[in-house]
């Protein structure tokens, strides 16, 4: 049976960790986050399931009695770095390829499938090996992080705003630089896909969005085949749903060769850093012609993770960005 860690908040502010094994939630004693644990854990040279049964397990956590926040969160959101990396997925490439032929009436190949055709041909490389490099791309800093029960919001300017499920990876950077995987949680990758359509060259711009995690982080490796389903709802009805693939049986690259194209960069290896890196996805409700409102529910949900997420969309307020002169 596999092992996750979730970060809760009880109704009087108090935080807490806890162990979901063997179907039991049960608190972890003497740390109130994630990331404490994993320090504890990088001092031990040990790993973070056995560090949390060291540390004890208490009593059972109601998971109804308590706000469960994302999986991971730092205590100063700018040393948390989202980002993410596209057309990693078998599939991955034709949604995006269709959006940049409708857009430049071309039948030759895209910049996309001709990305997504190196990954295939190059990103699986043999152990040791450097692959080629994937699309990559910067959503924000830890305060665009949203936990599952919060809803996402879209900014007023943004012309979508659609779900991508996958995973990501969490990762903590060690005293000497070296980045540690901590595990993966489930994601909602939020991107604004019309504004994606209109240039691929606006993809930074589409990403700049905040981004949801389930409550879990799984420990240790991901199976190589995740299967889930997202869905969207509106007025609790279901107005859509798809069962997406991912893990590296159906990638166009390994997790290995993604995580050293990013952290080849030696500002992604700063001490003390959390960086959670979304690995891309290959099934979104926009190839489909859908199109969210405010108020409808995205739901996505995979084994080998328990529990779902589950976020509305919002559109927060317009603002004014104008720049003053001192």
């Amino acid at each position: 049976m596999g092992r996750s860690l979730l970060q809760f908040r009880r109704a009087d502010g108090t935080r807490g960790v806890a162990l979901l094994a063997d179907g039991r939630v049960r608190q972890v004693l003497g740390v109130d986050s994630v990331l404490a644990l994993a320090r504890k854990a990088l001092a031990a040279g040990d790993d973070l399931a056995a560090t949390a049964v060291r540390a004890g397990l208490g009593e059972a956590v109601d998971l109804d009695a308590v706000h469960l926040l994302p999986p991971i969160d730092h205590t100063d959101p700018a040393h948390l770095l989202l980002s993410g990396t596209g057309l990693t997925h078998l599939g991955s490439a034709e949604g995006r390829d269709k959006m940049h032929r409708a857009a430049a009436a071309d039948p030759a190949p895209t910049d996309s499938m001709r990305m997504f055709r190196m990954g295939v041909e190059g990103g699986k490389p043999a152990p040791g090996e450097t692959g080629v490099q994937p699309e990559w791309f910067y959503k924000g800093d830890g305060s665009c992080l949203v936990a599952s029960g919060e809803p996402l919001v879209s900014p007023a300017f943004a012309l979508d705003g659609g779900e991508e499920p996958e995973f990501a990876g969490i990762y903590l950077i060690a005293a000497d630089g070296t980045p540690v995987r901590l595990g993966f949680a489930l994601a909602n990758e939020f991107s604004d896909h019309v504004t994606e359509r209109g240039n691929y060259l606006w993809l930074a711009h589409s990403k700049l969005r905040p981004a949801a995690l389930g409550p879990e982080l799984w420990l240790g490796t991901l199976p190589p085949d995740v299967r889930g389903v997202s869905r969207i709802l509106r007025g609790g009805t279901v107005l859509w749903e798809k069962p997406f693939l991912s893990g590296e049986a159906n990638m166009s690259h390994t997790i290995a060769n993604l995580e050293r194209h990013h952290f080849k960069y030696a500002p992604f290896r700063r001490p003390g850093d959390v960086h959670v890196h979304f690995f891309g996805t290959a099934t979104l409700s926009f190839s489909d012609g859908v199109t969210a409102r405010p108020g409808d529910v995205f739901e996505i949900e995979a084994a080998p993770f328990a529990l779902p997420l589950r976020n509305a969309l919002a559109v927060a307020p317009a603002a004014d960005p104008a720049v003053t002169v001192l």
